[in-house]
């Protein structure tokens, strides 16, 4: 990593992808905001919340980079907790207004991590998202991360604030958390499922490349005023990512060749459309700019990703 002069405003340092940037950064030249204290070398300023009328004039001093993280996402099994004014309060108007004052305090370039779901929620066979493809989010979540790069673009023209948009797939790595911990699980129980013939095609990205594509637009002079889209560059179907992951538990993968039109209907009895959806359905994203953009690729493959995730938690 190339040594960065600058000070670094970090947001989200608890989180699952802010904490792993935290972790490669130099401290000395890192301002960390959060709600918690986080012991180290860096400068911490807590900020009890990340909304509209969150004061960061202290915290801004000398920053020349803004690496924003944090975010409201989705919780689980709290309907009433998912609404779009919740999401927009945090992840719209919070990101919006840290914005603003970081283009009042000199800031030079502000780094977005945003969300492919800001394209929506799923592509058809052999079509990938890209990064200048029409916002079509219906997703509470997705729907304040657009809110908020449609006001990130006003605040960039306005002020010369330069922009960096990265929207990332499913993230996955060591304690990851929701859907991907579940399937860690199944993985290490190594249960027959039925799900052995599921031909879809997912983009995933280790959470290390992802980190290490932020690293990269720190100070990437091609990075400025971008939107980018990140990955594995290996695109999986539900059934290669099962296989891949039960290997990497040390066992052998036991999957039932069940047809997809039978999980459709099963679904269906059971209430569970939306769950079999997901697991059948089609959601690709093309980083071809991203990679020529830059100069740009994934440091890791998608089999390491997957081990690591088991290696680490085994030694945690």
């Amino acid at each position: 990593m190339a040594q960065h002069d600058s000070a670094i405003l970090l947001t989200g340092a608890t989180g699952f992808v802010g904490k792993a940037v935290l972790a490669r950064l130099p401290p000395e030249k890192l301002v960390v905001v959060g709600r918690n204290n986080i012991s180290g070398e860096h400068r911490y300023f807590v900020k009890d919340n990340i909304d509209k009328s969150t004061n960061y004039s202290d915290a801004l001093d000398d920053v020349d980079i803004v690496i924003h993280s944090a975010a409201r996402v989705h919780v689980m099994n709290e309907a009433n907790s998912n609404s779009l004014s919740e999401f927009r309060e945090i992840n719209t108007e919070g990101t919006l207004n840290l914005a603003r004052q970081a283009a009042a305090a000199g800031v030079k370039r502000f780094i977005f991590i945003s969300s492919v779901k800001v394209n929506g929620e799923s592509t058809e066979p052999h079509k990938a998202f890209r990064n200048d493809d029409d916002i079509i989010s219906t997703d509470p979540y997705g729907q304040s991360k657009a809110e908020a790069e449609t006001g990130l673009w006003q605040i960039s023209s306005e002020t010369g604030l330069q922009l960096v948009i990265i929207r990332p797939p499913l993230i996955y790595g060591p304690k990851v958390k929701a859907n991907f911990a579940l399937m860690m699980k199944l993985a290490k129980k190594n249960l027959p499922l039925p799900l052995g013939a599921i031909h879809n095609k997912r983009s995933l990205v280790a959470l290390d490349n992802l980190v290490d594509l932020i690293i990269t637009c720190i100070d990437h002079p091609n990075a400025a005023n971008q939107t980018l889209l990140v990955s594995d560059d290996h695109d999986v179907s539900t059934t290669e990512l099962l296989q891949t992951m039960t290997r990497a538990a040390g066992k052998k993968p036991w999957l039932l060749p069940l047809p997809v039109s039978w999980l459709k209907l099963a679904g269906k009895l059971m209430g569970k459309q939306a769950v079999i959806d997901r697991l059948c359905g089609n959601l690709q994203v093309d980083i071809s700019y991203t990679k020529n953009t830059l100069d740009w690729k994934p440091p890791i493959s998608f089999e390491e990703g997957i081990q690591r995730c088991f290696i680490k938690e085994e030694s945690l």
